[in-house]
């Protein structure tokens, strides 16, 4: 059975679970209490990547169902869209629209997975890239996160999480991700900026706090910051973390810009779902960070049951409010004697001697690792692969639950991806929900039981209308005859070949000798996809 990777002794210079950087540590002679008290503290001041941050101010997301909201918000300096949602030659007219008035457009990545086991993928990157030059943002985002695993590293199917899990604060999982990051620079034309995620289950045996994790991150590879106020809130609720000690560990000077969301709370377990108001306890994180360092950007995420837009509005004058109040309590400190900066990045990997590793950060320099030259053994991979892969599979196949986590937290996390993966597939094919009525849940959850997802949210939902007809549901000849039609149209220029197509053509015709009669069905439509996080 897969466990959580072990790694060697850390490098003097890291910080550890045990041992903090003196920059990061409270005034000295203060309790740690007193230090996290927002109106006592004073902020620091830094020379490194904040300093050098673009300035974005107050913004929201940017979702297809609210664009005509946003281009009438007063106070909208900039937005986010959820970078997998846009093409670079066909930009929606609403954000082409913003671009000229001068709102910094910012494309958020959900799919990269630079926390997995695999070297990111290099069409992914340039996708990415892509919209970025497209619309002339600053940097881009993406997530701490994995959202597959399995394949030819592990020698297992390759399974699609559909969701944004944690990966294991290792060492192991540490020098893969440095090594991710680095290659994700090298193939953007602006900065990266990546951000921490809200999660349910927690990894066994963990080497760091979050916090110490993110600060090697930064101190590696230079990379900025994006830290979601909602993301500490909920990992407070369901792994018992202290946001204002993983504020304590940031290095808040890195941050490129905040998060702020709101969730609900059922049976004890903290969900994080873009579709309620903020609550008062994120709005208070908020406060706390910004009473440690002047963010140079706040946006608010909203990805589902979109309120009117003066409750939107509402909610972005409590955000200005909070961030005003704390920096007006604030008193601004010289830098911290080792500020980290992008010059100060090295190339650490476990297989890299404790002398080398100095002398890299002293020169400041570090391997390339698109050239395949970085510390990071294959075998490193392979152990987080591992791992990943027990973990994924237990939640999405049943397979059994990797030694050491909570396997009650972990059938809440199964149902949740279940529940999301139904819903997604609702939005990008909403003739789906139509066609089959109240039929659609039930039948798409039996179905996602027991065939995890191993590509897009498109192809599952053609794999899933091609089980219903082979599977000769429904029995209603009339929906049967437009499953079928909706399949047909969208199978694409590659449909099942030979026997496949023919056994799910003669099928619907046993059922509804009609030749697929019926009313059309409208075309498909451009849906958002939200990413969380």
């Amino acid at each position: 059975m897969t466990t959580t990777p072990t790694a060697g002794p850390a490098p003097a210079s890291r910080p550890t679970a045990t041992t903090r950087p003196e920059a990061l540590s409270p005034p000295a002679g203060t309790s740690r209490p007193a230090a996290r008290d927002a109106a006592a503290r004073p902020a620091r001041t830094g020379s490194g990547p904040a300093r050098s941050a673009t300035r974005l101010g107050t913004g929201i997301g940017w979702r297809p169902e609210m664009a005509d909201a946003v281009e009438r918000m007063p106070g909208i300096d900039w937005v986010e869209a959820v970078s997998e949602n846009l093409c670079p030659g066909h930009l929606p007219e609403s954000l082409l629209r913003l671009r000229a008035r001068g709102v910094t457009v910012v494309p958020h990545g959900v799919s990269l997975g630079l926390g997995g086991a695999d070297r990111p993928d290099e069409n992914r990157l340039a996708e990415l890239a892509a919209r970025a030059e497209a619309l002339g943002s600053p940097l881009v985002t993406e997530h701490i996160a994995f959202v597959r695993a399995g394949g030819g590293l592990t020698a297992s199917p390759l399974l699609e999480a559909g969701h944004l899990l944690p990966v294991p604060r290792s060492r192991d999982a540490l020098d893969v991700l440095c090594e991710n990051v680095r290659i994700a620079q090298d193939a953007l034309p602006v900065p990266l900026a990546v951000e921490n995620i809200a999660a349910l289950i927690s990894w066994p045996h963990e080497e760091m706090t979050e916090g110490q994790f993110l600060y090697e991150l930064v101190e590696r590879t230079g990379v900025r910051l994006l830290i979601d106020v909602a993301n500490l809130h909920t990992n407070h609720v369901n792994r018992g973390e202290d946001p204002a000690r993983a504020l304590d560990e940031l290095p808040v000077e890195a941050i490129a810009y905040v998060h702020v969301a709101g969730g609900f709370e059922r049976d004890g377990v903290w969900h994080d779902s873009h579709a309620h108001p903020v609550p008062d306890a994120v709005l208070d994180i908020l406060g706390d960070l910004a009473s440690r360092v002047d963010p140079p950007g706040v946006l608010l995420e909203r990805d589902e049951d979109f309120p009117a837009a003066h409750e939107l509005e509402r909610e972005l004058t409590s955000i200005r409010t909070a961030v005003a109040k704390a920096r007006a309590t604030a008193t601004v400190l010289p830098p911290p004697p080792n500020p980290v900066t992008a010059a100060t990045a090295t190339a650490t990997a476990t297989d890299v001697s404790e002398a080398d590793a100095a002398a890299s950060e002293t020169t400041g320099t570090r391997t390339s690792s698109a050239a395949g030259t970085s510390g990071v053994s294959d075998a490193a991979r392979q152990r987080v692969g591992l791992a990943q892969a027990a973990l994924l599979s237990a939640l999405v196949a049943g397979t059994p639950v990797p030694e050491g986590f909570d396997r009650a937290r972990l059938a809440v996390q199964s149902r949740a991806l279940l529940a999301k993966r139904a819903d997604i597939v609702a939005k990008v094919a909403p003739e789906l929900p139509e066609i089959l009525g109240a039929a659609y849940r039930p039948a798409f959850v039996a179905y996602a039981h027991a065939r995890p997802m191993t590509g897009g949210y498109r192809r599952d939902a053609l794999g899933f209308a091609e089980h219903m007809l082979l599977d000769h549901a429904p029995g209603d000849p009339r929906t049967r005859r437009l499953l079928t039609q909706w399949w047909l149209d969208r199978s694409g220029a590659k449909p099942p070949s030979g026997r496949r197509l023919a056994r799910l053509v003669r099928a619907a015709r046993l059922r509804a000798p009609a030749r697929f009669a019926g009313p059309s069905l409208p075309r498909p439509v451009t849906r958002s996809v939200p990413g969380r996080g």
